[in-house]
C-alpha cells in the first residue's frame, strides 16, 4: 500500500472522529467509541502511483514523492511521519514500502496486483512512539486506470474498496467533557484539552497534527479542525444519533482534496 493511503487512512482513523459534545453534565459523547469498519465509505478520489525504470512516483503524495525503487533506504522531505521510503520489488505485481524516521522503521506495507490487474490488496503496520503497540491493518484497492505500457502493475490509478481489518488502537478512541472543554485521549498515545469555542488548542502524539479547534454546530453537530504549523489539513463534520448510539462523521481532507465518511459505535 503506497504510504499516502497508509497516510490518509491512519490520519483519518486515528483522530478525525473525535469530536466534542455540548457543555452538560452528562454528555452523550462521554465514553469510548469505535469506527464500524462496514461503514466507511473511502475517498472517490483515486490515489495516482508509476514504477517504471527504475524509479517509483506517487503523485497524490502530499507533497508528491519520487524515489529509486531498489530497495535502499531514500531521504523525502515534507512528510512529518518519516524522512526516508525504501521501495522494493518483490515481483510483477508485489512492492514493499518502508518508511523510516531518525533511522527507526515507522511503517512497512505490501501491496500485491491481482493477475488480472483490476483489484489489488495491501496489509500494513505503523510503529509510533508514543504508542506501545502498533497499528495494524489490511484492505482492498480497484483500479480507476491503466499506468502506462512497460511499467509496474502497481502503477495507475487506484481507489481503496475497503478495509478487510484494523487494529482496535486505531478505531477506538474515549473522551469526556468538563464544562466547556472538551479532553481526548487514545490507545495510540494521542490526545488534546480543547475549548468548545473554536480557539486552538495543541494537538500531542501526532506529528502530522500539531493544533486542533473544535467547535458546537447545534446540539448533536460539531466541527474539528485539525491543523500543521498553523495550516488546515482536515475539517471533520460529526453528527450524534437521536439514539446517541453512533455517530457520523464527514471528513473534508484539505491535504489531498478528498472527502469520506464512517459510522463510529458506543461502546
Amino acid at each position: 500500500m503506497n504510504k499516502s493511503l497508509v497516510a490518509v487512512l491512519l490520519g483519518v482513523l486515528l483522530g478525525a472522529f473525535l469530536m466534542p459534545s455540548p457543555a452538560t453534565a452528562q454528555s452523550a459523547f462521554d465514553g469510548t467509541w469505535k469506527i464500524d469498519l462496514k461503514q466507511v465509505h473511502t475517498p472517490k478520489k483515486p490515489d495516482v502511483m508509476l514504477l517504471q525504470d527504475g524509479m517509483y512516483h506517487c503523485k497524490t503524495c502530499a507533497p508528491p514523492i519520487t524515489v529509486k525503487a531498489d530497495g535502499s533506504d531514500q531521504p523525502v522531505s515534507g512528510h512529518p511521519y518519516f524522512d526516508t521510503l525504501a521501495v522494493k520489488v518483490v515481483d510483477d505485481h508485489t512492492i514493499q514500502e518502508t518508511t523510516k524516521k531518525g533511522g527507526k522503521v515507522i511503517s512497512t506495507s505490501t501491496t500485491t496486483v491481482a493477475g488480472d490487474g483490476k483489484t489489488a490488496t495491501f496489509e500494513f503496520t505503523e510503529n509510533r512512539d508514543s504508542s506501545a503497540e502498533p497499528v495494524t491493518g489490511n484492505g482492498t484497492m480497484q483500479r480507476v486506470a491503466k499506468g502506462p505500457a512497460g511499467a509496474h502493475a502497481i502503477s495507475g490509478s487506484w481507489r481503496t474498496e475497503s478495509y478487510g481489518s484494523v487494529s482496535d488502537n486505531a478505531l477506538t478512541r474515549s473522551y469526556t467533557v468538563d464544562g466547556d472543554t472538551l479532553s481526548m485521549s487514545s490507545p495510540t498515545g494521542e490526545s488534546y484539552s480543547a475549548k468548545m469555542d473554536g480557539s486552538d488548542a495543541p494537538y500531542k502524539g501526532d506529528p502530522g497534527t500539531t493544533s486542533v479547534s473544535v467547535k458546537k454546530l447545534g446540539q448533536h453537530v460539531m466541527q474539528e479542525t485539525d491543523k500543521r504549523d498553523g495550516k488546515v489539513i482536515s475539517v471533520a463534520k460529526m453528527t450524534v444519533a437521536a439514539d446517541g448510539k453512533s455517530m457520523t462523521i464527514a471528513i473534508d481532507d484539505k491535504l489531498h482534496g478528498s472527502h469520506m465518511s464512517f459510522v463510529a459505535m458506543k461502546q
